[in-house]
Parts: C-alpha cells; sequence; structure tokens
C-alpha cells in the first residue's frame, strides 16, 4: 500500500500543476493584454526545471501568431503591426520530462486616435441646448470599453440629460482592412448661467483591462454681455471675453506646406492667425494678424452679410477691418486666413448696443437742428445783402 501512494503522490502532484499552470510564468502577468492597432507587443514565456532543460513553445491555430523566438527555458511572441484580425487567444506551452504545463493570453487589439468632433462647434449661454460628441476610428465601441462625457473642469456637468448613444462603422473598409466604428452620445444641456464658463469639454474614455486613455475636445462658451452700451475699453491689451463681443480660433487643417515649429523647441506654437479689437469712433476696429516670418499674409475672408460693405485695408500679415455699431450691424462670424498655409481664425459678435428706435430720433433730431441753423443762416444772408432804399 506505501509503495502504491508512494508512486500516485508523484503523478498527482505533476496533474495539480498542468492543470494551475506550475512554474510556467508568463509576461505581462496580466490574463488579457491589449495592443493598439498598429501598434507592437511582445509575450515571454519562462519555465525552469529542476533537473532538465525546459522545452518553451508559444503555439496558436490562427496565422497571426506572431513572430516565435524560443530557446531553453523561454519563448518569446513579438506581435508587429498589429491587425483586428490579431485579436484573440495565444497558448505557450512547457515541459519539464514528463510534466506539461500550460497558460493562455487573451490578446486584445484596440483603436482610440484622437479624433473627436462636438456639433454645435460652440454653446450660448441662457438657453437650452442639444450637444453631440463623436468618437472617430474606434474600437471596441461597446459601452463597457469606450465612455463619453461632458465635462466642466474635471467635474461631470449637472443637469444634463442624456439623449442616446448611436454607434455606426466608418466607411466600408476595402479587402484586407479592418472594420472601424464612429461613436456618438447626445445630450440636452440645460441653460448655462451667466456669466458662464468659458470652456466645457467632451472626454472619450476607452478602459480596456489594465489600460485607460482618454481624450479631450474643448466646446468654447461664447460670452455674452447684456448691456445697452458698447465697451469701454481704457487698456490697449485684447479685453477679456466679458464684453459683447466672442471669440472663437478655429485652425483648419495643416496643408504640407504650412510653417512648423523648429525641431527640439517645443516651446514654439504652430503658426496661425489671431483677431485682436480696439474700440473704434462708432464701433470697432479688428486686426488680423499673424507672426509668423517673411512670405506670409491674412486676408479677411468672412463677415455679416457681404464682405464687400466693410472698410478694411491689408498690409502683408496684418489686415485691418472697420466694424461700425451704426445702423444695427448683423450678428454673425468674421473670419480671416493665412496665406500659405490656410490656417483660420474667428470672430463672433453680437450686436446687443443695437438700437433702431433710438438711431431713428436722432437721425430726425439732427435733421431739424440742420434745418433751423440753414434758416438762421439764410436770414442773416438775407439781412446783410437785401438792397438799401
Amino acid at each position: 500500500m506505501e509503495q502504491v501512494l508512494a508512486f500516485l503522490l508523484p503523478l498527482f502532484m505533476g496533474l495539480l500543476q498542468q492543470g494551475r499552470g506550475g512554474l510556467l510564468e508568463v509576461e505581462p502577468r496580466q490574463p488579457v493584454v491589449a495592443v493598439a492597432l498598429g501598434g507592437s507587443r511582445q509575450l515571454t514565456c519562462r519555465l525552469a526545471c529542476a533537473t532538465r532543460a525546459a522545452s518553451v513553445q508559444w503555439r496558436g491555430l490562427d496565422t497571426s501568431l506572431g513572430a516565435v523566438q524560443s530557446g531553453a527555458g523561454s519563448s518569446v511572441l513579438t506581435v508587429r503591426n498589429a491587425s483586428l484580425s490579431a485579436t484573440g487567444t495565444r497558448v505557450c506551452v512547457g515541459s519539464c520530462g514528463n510534466l506539461t504545463f500550460q497558460r493562455t493570453v487573451q490578446l486584445l487589439v484596440f483603436a482610440f486616435p484622437n479624433q473627436l468632433t462636438v456639433s454645435p462647434v460652440a454653446l450660448v449661454p441662457g438657453q437650452t441646448q442639444e450637444l453631440a460628441c463623436t468618437a472617430h476610428n474606434v474600437t471596441p465601441a461597446d459601452p463597457e470599453a469606450l465612455s463619453l462625457s461632458l465635462l466642466l473642469e474635471d467635474q461631470e456637468l449637472e443637469g444634463v440629460q442624456a439623449l442616446g448613444r448611436e454607434k455606426e462603422e466608418e466607411e466600408v473598409p476595402e479587402e484586407g482592412e479592418d472594420p472601424l466604428f464612429q461613436v456618438t452620445e447626445r445630450w440636452r444641456l440645460p441653460p448655462l448661467k451667466t456669466p458662464a464658463p468659458s470652456t466645457l469639454h467632451c472626454q472619450a474614455t476607452m478602459r480596456l483591462p489594465g489600460l485607460e486613455l482618454s481624450h479631450r475636445r474643448p466646446i468654447p462658451v461664447l460670452n455674452i454681455l447684456t448691456s445697452q452700451e458698447p465697451p469701454i475699453l481704457t487698456s490697449q491689451e485684447p479685453p477679456i471675453l466679458t464684453s459683447q463681443e466672442a471669440t472663437l480660433e478655429q485652425d483648419s487643417a495643416r496643408s504640407p506646406w504650412s510653417p512648423s515649429p523648429k525641431p527640439g523647441n517645443s516651446s514654439i506654437r504652430p503658426c496661425r492667425p489671431e483677431i485682436r479689437r480696439s474700440p473704434a469712433p462708432g464701433g470697432l476696429e479688428l486686426l488680423c494678424e499673424a507672426a509668423c516670418g517673411p512670405g506670409t499674409a491674412v486676408h479677411w475672408i468672412q463677415a455679416p452679410g457681404e464682405l464687400a460693405a466693410y472698410k478694411r485695408w491689408e498690409a502683408g500679415a496684418q489686415a485691418w477691418l472697420s466694424v461700425l455699431w451704426a445702423g444695427c450691424n448683423p450678428e454673425g462670424w468674421f473670419q480671416c486666413r493665412l496665406d500659405p498655409g490656410g490656417q483660420t481664425a474667428s470672430l463672433y459678435l453680437l450686436p446687443e448696443i443695437c438700437s433702431p428706435q433710438t438711431s431713428e430720433a436722432l437721425w430726425i433730431g439732427s435733421l431739424v437742428l440742420a434745418l433751423l441753423l440753414l434758416m438762421f443762416l439764410t436770414y442773416h444772408l438775407w439781412k446783410r445783402c437785401r438792397p438799401t432804399t
């Protein structure tokens, strides 16, 4: 009986080690390993035997197993330029004599580029609005992995009503390409208080085993002053966005020939135009300029109504445009563009100070005063020039 137990005990321990993985080790240690689409990842499997050299080998049933290099007691699996088809289970098998060990790893390929869009591109305080935020070219797209949220600073905006989530496949992939998705989250926002926050953010977060990534897209808020008088600016510095105009810069996609920052100096920002405002008699003077060096110029390309109706002049990297408050100028965007490069900057004006009745009364009063003055001058001229008898 003791001889039988002595024979069965090692066999039982070997079977137990085979079921639990024994001394076989895999790095990374997580059962699920995430790798970005187009990225690379390395899995290492090791086994130490007490009396003899171990045999270790990665195995798989599919053709996307990856490059395998095996040696004494170890095997390295390298996945390069990962495609979505590389998602699946990888198996490492090791043996010490008659004892066999096995470990499995689930490889998960994901796509999460920084491609967020919002609609509308800016918000207005004091009114209920609907907002949509879309993450493009992502996978996996299920809510457990990908979430979209609306943030004020670092906290979710209160009072927001979720209107639903939409998931669509991006353009039909060509043969051999991987399908990706666009996910859109929609909300109904409560009226933003005045003064409103300068910026909200849409945040997309990808949560996978052992990995959490996030991207943010700013959503500017147009601050509006309800005063009926034009802003009085005493400083030559650009005013803070508390007057009745609000600025939103919109950069177009960089073209291949647009100026770029110098290598090795991360403090130099990409060249782009900016719009500055300064008070002028009866309104504002807008200056679009770009400090981009020689060979560049800026041009006004958009204004409420017709651009030709505004007084403007240009000189290379500077362009001026005159905006008069009189006559109730239309509400809308002023936009200028940098050439070459195509980057744009925009300014949104809200003509809160417009008062048609006051302007009409002032015009009529001025006309009556001019007529009285003309009659006074005519009477005095007639008295001096009339013939004497």
